[in-house]
């Protein structure tokens, strides 16, 4: 089958790459008369990038683009909002990427400054496309991908209504040096809080960065479009940034700038004709707050190809691409008109509310379990460290049937007057941290008493509930990376420095956690403590199993597994406990740190055996591995960017 691809961008070239590994005969057909790199950088996410490691296929040829780390999002006072870990994100330049997939594609099967004119058919189905300049290229496929004004588009379809441009955008690229930019591999937008406007500066590589100005040309627009009016406009709206704002628009070359007029169309009702289909651009088109536009383009050609490869008829094949594409495609069209909307007027939302549209929302979970665990618990506690391996085993074992409600309990209020059994003073603490990490093969390090000790375990105790605010799953794997910086590293976690660390690596908003610890965390951890009394909470871990409306049982301190296994059973008689795939590599895909007792119980093999299956994973590079004074915790590896 021969394929004729209009348009050699990154859309069409990646199908060109695609279809020509399952063996056709491709030839791609470009307007201009060279390279096409216009744009100047774009957002990629792992879906794209997993695709381009596909297409390189093992090839020495080096993925463009540069890490991106994180996000952080300012008003134009500098004041932070919001302060963000990015997790797989890469900043391309676009020439960069244009270049990477020209050289997985033969140069002779492109011909450059073919613009599409019209399609010949035959029983009407097309035969050749005739471009501009008198070529004609007969073929069995055709693929507009000829980019958001698509003639291939038009001459299957007929015109589209493009949204109103309600946003704008001007875009450059500048090189500078650390000491005027000091931001590496992070997404810094500056957005106004009351009137649509943002600026935003991303790294592409070292010293390089692409800006963007946001704004809404109802309150203020351009009178022309030659370099000296952008730059007095950019000086104009920007006046009163950070210098770091300032100082990119000083620097930048406007020759080199361009303004965009942001616009959509809705989802076509196809994305074919008989022989023609449109992919990226030509085929669906979305507003630019999703950061979606080139991560699409390289799924539609991925899609396609494969289709193309399942199907023996082009129908079929073409239908089942729209089946699969559309729905993402309909839900990143409306996506960002909701985004396009809350950028004109940001009045309408507070600072906890602006969305992040490079973090996808995580779809609301309604289901209702059987059984209610009310589990009390306190940051500094160190029986709540040693029976992780059983809360975590009883998760992958039962957790279809709990679902558990974490409580603060307030253990260490001060030291002034604190008696809690042989717990008089710090030093106490140490002793017994000690003599729990020797009877319960759970690594602790008791001389954070002598070092640093914590005066309360209050301010954690807040952080968390502070956590709990943004996401509870989130807030789960927060508490569990304080006690680690606790129990193994000796930090006092009452240190905001540790406190937010911890919120960044576990991917909450540090910046507005900020906020709600000094604000409404404070309350719900006296609610907290409010309930721990009138329950009578004396014991830290206690547990409460109820069906929702009725206390059922109750476990406090430690108890084996066997105990917690024997009370769901007795309250859920039908109850079924799944079956632990003890593969070391998907646990560590669950959770991302595990000390060698808790791999050991998770896995039910002995302790030795489990010692050396995680060292084996760590002299291949799978995990890596902190070594505190009593015990190891191993932790997943972050695979580079």
């Amino acid at each position: 089958m021969k394929a004729v691809i209009i348009g050699g961008g990154i859309a069409g070239l990646a199908t060109g790459i695609y279809l020509r590994k399952n063996k056709h005969d491709v030839v791609v057909c470009e307007r201009s008369n060279g390279t096409p790199v216009q744009g100047h950088a774009f957002l990629m996410h792992t879906e794209g990038k997993q695709i381009l490691e596909e297409m390189r296929n093992g090839s020495e040829l080096k993925l463009p683009g540069g890490k991106i780390e994180t996000f952080s999002l300012r008003r134009p006072t500098g004041i932070e909002i919001k302060h963000l870990k990015l997790d797989h994100w890469k900043c391309i330049k676009r020439s960069d990427l244009t270049q990477f997939l020209y050289s997985l594609f033969p140069v002779q099967s492109i011909y450059y400054g073919r613009v599409f004119q019209r399609f010949l058919y035959e029983d009407g189905k097309a035969i050749a496309a005739v471009f501009e300049n008198g070529d004609i290229e007969y073929g069995d496929v055709f693929i507009g991908a000829d980019g958001s004004q698509s003639k291939v588009r038009q001459a299957i379809f007929g015109n589209v209504f493009y949204s109103p441009v309600t946003v704008k955008e001007i875009v450059g690229s500048v090189r500078l040096n650390d000491s005027i930019v000091d931001m590496p591999a992070t997404f810094t937008k500056f957005q106004h809080g009351s009137k649509g406007l943002a600026f935003g500066i991303i790294p592409t590589a070292a010293n390089e960065y692409v800006w963007f100005m946001q704004f809404n040309p109802e309150e203020a627009d351009l009178d022309g479009n030659n370099p000296e009016e952008l730059e007095k406009f950019c000086k104009d709206q920007l006046h009163g940034f950070p210098s770091v704002v300032t100082n990119v628009i000083e620097y930048n070359d406007f020759n080199t700038s361009y303004v965009w007029n942001t616009t959509d169309f809705d989802l076509l009702p196809s994305f074919h004709k008989n022989n023609i289909v449109l992919i990226g651009d030509a085929a669906h088109l979305a507003l630019p707050f999703t950061s979606t536009g080139t991560t699409n383009a390289l799924l539609d050609a991925k899609t396609i190809a494969e289709c193309i490869a399942y199907h023996t008829n082009l129908e079929d094949a073409f239908n089942r691409y729209y089946k699969i594409r559309s729905t993402d495609v309909s839900k990143h069209i409306h996506a960002g008109r909701e985004l396009n909307e809350l950028f004109r007027y940001p009045q309408r939302l507070n600072d906890d509310e602006i969305p992040v549209p490079l973090i996808p929302p995580k779809p609301q979970q309604n289901t209702i379990k059987p059984l209610q665990v009310l589990y009390f618990t306190d940051p500094v506690c160190s029986t709540c460290w040693i029976i992780q391996p059983l809360l975590r085993k009883l998760q992958l074992e039962y957790g279809k049937y709990l679902e558990i409600k974490y409580c603060m309990g307030g253990l260490l209020p001060s030291w002034e007057g604190y008696n809690r059994g042989m717990i008089k003073q710090p030093s106490d603490a140490a002793k017994h941290w000690e003599d729990v990490c020797k009877q319960y093969e759970i690594p602790l390090d008791g001389d954070v008493w002598f070092e640093d000790p914590l005066p309360s375990s209050y301010p954690p105790s807040i952080a968390f509930k502070a956590a709990q605010m943004q996401d509870n799953d989130k807030a789960i794997l927060f508490l569990r990376r304080i006690k680690e910086m606790l129990f193994l590293e000796k930090k006092n976690i009452i240190k905001w420095e540790y406190l937010e660390k911890a919120a960044f690596e576990t991917g909450l908003d540090s910046a507005r956690l900020r906020r709600d610890f000094d604000g409404q965390a404070q309350e719900l951890f006296r609610a907290d403590l409010e309930l721990a009394s009138d329950l009578s909470i004396r014991v830290f871990p206690t547990l409460i199993f109820s069906d929702g409306e009725k206390q059922l049982s109750r476990l406090a301190g430690y108890h084996p597994y066997e105990r917690f296994e024997s009370i769901i059973l007795k309250l859920v008689p039908d109850a079924r406990k799944e079956s632990i795939i003890a593969d070391p590599y998907r646990l560590f895909e669950t959770f991302y740190s595990m000390t060698d007792k808790e791999f050991s119980m998770i896995s039910n093999i002995p302790t030795d055996e489990a010692r050396k299956q995680l060292m084996s994973l760590f002299e291949e590079g799978i995990i890596d591995r902190y070594e505190s004074k009593n015990g190891t915790i191993w932790t997943k590896r972050l695979v580079e960017n």
